[in-house]
């Protein structure tokens, strides 16, 4: 049982494409007596507990963990100081704390106890100094559960034990030199031990759960095969992998992987348990109901935990979490269910009566042959066919990586491993087998571990030695395919490699070539398939574990033995796929032209691969960069390739060689690449690279150029560049955006790409007039923190030829003026996102114009509109403003007015336009907005319920988990409002959400790694009461006695209508009802400010972007998912308790979050602070006052924000 003591971070679990153990069997239940292992059908059954499987739902127990919290154990419990905290240990030291447990469980419903020994392996033990005692504590764990179980058990329910098995604490898959340093076989030995405890004390089966690493529960399921030989009795198996809200386990596996990995190691049931509450785990579980041929479990948390003051606290109640699990028995035909950290006798009460009334459904899950590389799983039928393994990992094929093997190039290993994934390879052979090195077996250890790591694809162990194969199944995480076997020199080395297969849950490749050798004939070839096949199945590997390879002779000699070689592998793979159903086939495809020059290898290997294919062909050994799609072949070379593989005629080799000999070749490496600057001249090449967002090679055809006019000056040169290459190619990119045709992404990387070509055409640029368009001092108002539009602004005008000087955010008005003046500034770029903080922008204004400079002012931001602009543009004395004001939408319109400011009659132009719009702006009638009483709305009836609280005051809520917050974002505005994607559809939307979503769970997984969002919150519950317009907050310890006032918000009131304020939602003062309000302060950190600004100062504006739009998003994810959680400690409703921020018209005033801040102990806790213009710091932040009235609803008061603040 999963203890909420041990605090393991454990994210994901396993889905998995699972492969059939039996195909034949078109029901779950026809295998579960046919899952074992070759020894176990030789060993004395347990079995009862997969019996009942076949009749009814069944129940586990809940949390072991939160149970022994509640009974607030001392150090004496736990047996002395030294052992306390080792829950496993209490099985010795006070057994009967333990027991009392099982009991509370089994008399709540539950059919299955588990053992309290999650943690009881000898090298968690060892922690305690316990080791020596891991078979006593296991037996004695497993004995007190047996005694409980039998002690509620009836014939006609049964009750069960199951003997929990919990993780090492270590991650074999990793590379990490601490968390990696054990052996497989140490990690096998360590669970054979725990698990012969378990077997001794009585359990009916073995539960391994809330793993983290596959690859270590493969370990351990060969330890418990191995514990069953031990004790001379078989016991079925349980495995149980824990999943992170994203669908993946800790190290990415998902549960696609999971299932191919682990259907094939003899487990009886397969499922998931802990990390998460069940309302994350509905995918995992939908995929194993259509996929799983085995019984599924699911034992999930009460709910994703929150830490709150401290403590974890587990939002999901009994009903809440049976009806979810309830709903899986329903509609996925789940057959086992419970409860892991969080849940209580309670829960599982719950639980049983709603089970009780539901039949699931049996499903019929179809076939699905795969492998699995560490995090996915790969259908071995693809379609179209084939499934193709790269090749170019072979030291006998590959010079290339022969050398980087032998040089210990690792890096560059993996570049051809990457580049192969590119060209569409569904695996990748590994072969590292040379005659300068005896080490194969390290060699290949420490490859398989890299490509592990770092390649999403399966691999195929490729070698002839079984202790080689060995040593990769025991790195691999995922699961392989064996290349490979034959018969040339007897079974024995067959029957070896078919042993480790079955071990592991491999598949194997086995050839067509026996004691007589290679097969010739395709009756050959099947007569040695059969003989494979019928071995295999010794060893209770089914079809579907098996690939033929039936093999291909080079075309090239034009020897008459070979000239129908192609014809006879052909019918070879025809004969195999209808004789032996199931069985996959194979083939070297480039073996058929070796001996060839390269562009006619490349041609023969299409064609043959087609015609492959069309016989049946399931798996190709090739480079994918050296085939091409058939129809594409020039149809003179098809007929070529065709007469050869046919042997249509004599002059088939001949012909074939003739044509190729005449045609030009290209190089290996290059072939497939398409070059998108190819004809181009070098400053053509130089634009396009701009607009296209490549930064590679911009300095070398800047070099091309300046050699390409070495007569004249560099200066002179580097000027023309600028002028005639560079900035028309920022222009293009600035039209495409207008047009709608570029995102804003792409716009900054290519401000990137533009930023490196400047930087290196700098030093060649002399110092002189007409370098620079003009420039610009931009800044961020003083009070406001937001400044991702200004550096927008900053990097779109300095990389269209304006110098930039950038002051900042919270910037005050005396520093913006003197900056401009002392600069020379042609402009002033002012932005704000708030209405309080715009205010600055008129202040400044009517600042210059009392000082004389007139310069042009660019006004922007969210807060901001025209009508704005043409209002401040009039002064306090009355007169327009003499530099003018511009409003900008964004960045390139601020770009276009720079553009017309250099230019003076445009300028004028501008001007007189701006004035125009300001002349019909103030000759509008204004309107008069009367004073609204304090009367409260008619249309608010008093609050029927209000909620109970348990404890009043704040809450600090530390560490969210980052990934649970994400769960919460809104997609569409991250997407479309905060990462440029607004405007785009159809398939072009499509395409950039898909693109989206990858960089979206790329970012929250490199984010949680470094730590750069740390999503925290305060909260609190305090009575309250309006008056009038007010919402007074009352001191709890207050209650009862004389009511001392805390504070009080003023909210306004709508002028008409039904006259609506917040205040009017509580109860009034005057009822002598006491109402209650909560209020909330979340945050992403500090340190999302400190790596934004990391970003941008390294000039890496996409990126900035994209995290920075991300950061604020995660800020309102972080006040919903808190949001949430109040809701359900009030129990609210789920449309009830709506969430106010201050800012927006119905709570407007910002100087409320100083009144927030007195309530909620946010500066101390969480390290905020407020601004002077009392904005939150850091930027991603929120505060908000949540509503329990079941009528609240949002509203507007009078005009907008922006009008009231000036007057329009």
């Amino acid at each position: 049982m999963i203890n909420s003591l041990y605090s393991l971070k454990s994210p994901v679990r396993g889905m998995g494409d699972g492969r059939i153990l039996l195909r034949r069997d078109t029901s779950r239940w026809g295998i579960f007596n046919k899952v074992t292992r070759m020894t176990e059908n030789k060993l004395p059954r347990r079995d009862a507990y997969i019996k009942e499987l076949e009749k009814r739902v069944l129940i586990f127990d809940g949390a072991m963990g939160t149970m022994l919290q509640l009974q607030k154990l001392t150090a004496a419990d736990f047996g002395g100081e030294r052992y306390s905290g080792c829950n496993d240990y209490l099985v010795l030291s006070s057994p009967q704390t333990v027991s009392r447990i099982h009991k509370a469980y089994l008399e709540a419903g539950a059919d299955v106890v588990e053992t309290d020994s999650f943690r009881a392996n000898r090298l968690t033990l060892a922690d305690y100094a316990l080791a020596d005692k891991t078979h006593e504590i296991n037996f004695a764990a497993a004995r007190l559960a047996r005694n409980a179980a039998d002690e509620f058990s009836t014939p006609e329910k049964p009750r069960f034990v199951a003997g929990s098995i919990g993780p090492s604490g270590k991650l074999i898959s990793t590379n990490d030199p601490e968390m990696s340093n054990i052996s497989y076989d140490e990690l096998v030995d360590i669970f054979r031990q725990q698990a012969r405890g378990l077997i001794d004390g009585g359990a009916d089966l073995l539960l391994i759960e809330t793993s983290n690493d596959i690859l270590e529960v493969k370990a351990t399921i060969q330890g418990i095969h191995l514990a069953c030989e031990d004790e001379g009795v078989w016991l079925p198996i349980q495995a149980q992998v824990t999943l992170d809200i994203n669908g993946k386990m800790l190290l990415g596996t998902d549960i696609t992987a999971v299932l191919a990995i682990l259907e094939g190691m003899g487990v009886g049931v397969v499922g998931l348990n802990c990390s998460t509450g069940p309302e994350h785990m509905r995918g995992a579980i939908s995929y194993l109901s259509e996929h799983s041929q085995l019984p599924i479990s699911c034992i999930p948390n009460a709910g994703l935990p929150m830490n709150v003051d401290g403590e974890a606290v587990y939002p999901m109640q009994a009903d809440e979490f049976s009806s979810a699990l309830a709903d899986y028995v329903s509609r996925y035909g789940i057959r086992v269910v419970g409860g892991c950290c969080g849940t209580t006798p309670a829960h599982i009460l719950a639980l049983s009566q709603k089970i009780a009334e539901i039949t699931p459904p049996k499903n019929e899950p179809g076939a699905f042959a795969a492998l699995a590389s560490s995090v996915q799983a790969v259908a071995i039928e693809q379609q179209p066919a084939p499934f193709v393994i790269g090749e170019r990992l072979n030291a006998q094929g590959s010079r290339a990586f022969k050398r980087m093997l032998l040089a210990g190039d690792y890096d560059g290993m993996m570049q051809i491993a990457r580049d192969q994934v590119d060209f569409g390879a569904h695996a990748l052979d590994v072969s590292v087998a040379v005659t300068e090195r005896s080490d194969e077996a390290d060699m290949m250890r420490k490859l398989v571990k890299r490509l592990s790591l770092e390649v999403p694809v399966p691999l195929v162990i490729d070698t002839t030695e079984p202790d080689v194969v060995e040593v990769a199944l025991q790195t691999a995480p995922g699961r392989c395919l064996i290349n490979s076997t034959n018969f040339e020199a007897g079974e024995a080395k067959t029957r070896r490699i078919f042993s480790l297969a079955k071990q592991h849950s491999a598949a194997v490749m086995a050839l067509t070539i026996d004691e007589q050798g290679m097969a010739k004939t395709a009756e050959q070839k099947l007569q040695i398939a059969c003989r494979l096949v019928t071995l295999a199945e010794e060893y209770e590997l089914i079809p579907e574990d098996i690939v033929i390879d039936d093999l291909t002779f080079t075309l090239s000699t034009g020897e008459e033995i070979y000239r129908d070689s192609a014809i006879q592998t052909l019918e070879g793979i025809r004969l195999i796929k209808k004789e032996l159903p199931g069985v996959h086939t194979s083939l070297g495809v480039s073996n058929v032209s070796f001996g060839f020059s390269p562009a006619s290898r490349k041609v023969l290997n299409s064609v043959f691969l087609y015609h492959a294919v069309e016989a049946g062909l399931d798996m190709a050994i090739v480079n994918p960069a050296q085939v091409k799609p058939y129809a594409e072949i020039p149809a003179n070379e098809r007929e070529l390739a065709e007469n050869l593989i046919f042997n249509r005629s004599e002059a088939a080799l001949p012909d074939f060689i003739a044509y190729f000999d005449s045609v030009v070749t290209s190089d290996d490496d290059q072939a497939g690449k398409v070059d998108p600057f190819e004809n181009l001249t070098t400053s053509e090449r130089l634009f396009q690279k701009i607009l296209r967002r490549h930064k590679a090679g911009l300095e070398e055809d800047i070099d091309l150029i300046l050699e390409e006019h070495a007569d004249e000056p560099k200066g002179k040169v580097a000027v023309w560049i600028l002028n005639e290459v560079l900035l028309p190619a920022m222009k293009e990119v600035g039209d495409r955006f207008g047009a709608g045709d570029l995102i804003l992404p792409f716009v900054l990387q290519s401000a990137e790409a533009m930023k490196k070509a400047v930087s290196h055409l700098e030093n060649y640029l002399e110092k002189q007039d007409g370098l620079s368009k003009g420039k610009l001092v931009i800044a961020t108002v003083f009070g406001d923190v937001h400044d991702i539009g200004k550096n927008l602004v900053r990097t779109i005008l300095s990389n269209n030829g304006y110098e930039v000087v950038d002051l900042g955010k919270q910037v005050p008005m005396e520093t913006i003026i003197s900056a401009a003046i002392e600069e020379k500034a042609n402009a002033i770029g002012l932005s704000a996102l708030l209405v309080s903080t715009s205010k600055q922008m008129g202040l400044i204004v009517n600042e210059l114009q009392r000082r004389g400079p007139d310069i042009p002012v660019l006004i922007g931001g969210a807060a901001i509109n025209p009508a704005f602009g043409r209002r401040i543009l009039r002064t306090e004395s009355g007169d327009y403003y003499r530099g003018g004001v511009y409003y900008c939408k964004d960045a390139f319109e601020g770009l276009n007015v720079m553009d017309q400011l250099s230019d003076s009659a445009r300028r004028d132009a501008l001007y007189a336009t701006a004035k125009e719009k300001a002349d019909q702006e103030f000759g509008k009638k204004k309107v008069e907005r009367p004073t609204v009483a304090a009367e409260a709305s008619l249309t608010i009836k008093p609050a029927e319920v209000i909620p109970q609280v348990t404890k009043w005051g704040p809450r600090v809520v530390r560490n969210l988990p980052l990934q649970t917050v994400a769960t919460h974002l809104d997609l569409k505005s991250l997407y479309r409002m905060n990462w440029g994607g607004t405007g785009l559809k159809g398939e072009e939307w499509e395409k950039m959400q898909a693109e989206f979503d990858a960089r979206r769970v790329r970012m929250l997984a490199q984010a949680e790694k470094e730590g750069w969002y740390k999503p925290q919150a305060v909260y609190g519950y305090w009575p309250a009461a309006s008056e009038g317009n007010d919402l007074i907050v009352f001191d709890p310890a207050s209650l009862g006695k004389d009511l001392r006032e805390l504070t009080r918000f003023t909210f306004p009131r709508q002028p008409a209508g039904e006259k609506l304020c917040l205040a009017d939602y509580f109860m009034p003062l005057s009822s002598g009802v006491m109402d209650m309000v909560a209020l909330q302060v979340v945050t992403v950190g500090k340190q999302a400010t400190e790596r934004f600004e990391a970003l941008d100062a390294a000039a890496e504006y996409s990126e900035g972007f994209f995290f920075h739009g991300l950061a604020v998003q995660l800020a309102e994810a972080t006040a919903d998912y808190l949001h949430k959680q109040i809701r359900r400690e009030l129990n609210m409703q789920p449309e009830q308790g709506l969430r106010y921020s201050w800012g927006y018209p119905s709570i407007p005033e910002l100087q409320d979050h100083a009144k927030v801040f007195e309530l909620l102990p946010a500066e101390e806790e969480l390290g905020m602070s407020l601004t002077s213009a009392y904005q939150l710091v850091p930027e991603q932040s929120t505060a908000a006052i949540i509503l329990h009235h079941p009528d609240a609803q949002y509203f507007n008061v009078g005009a907008s924000l922006t009008d009231r603040a000036f007057g329009g």
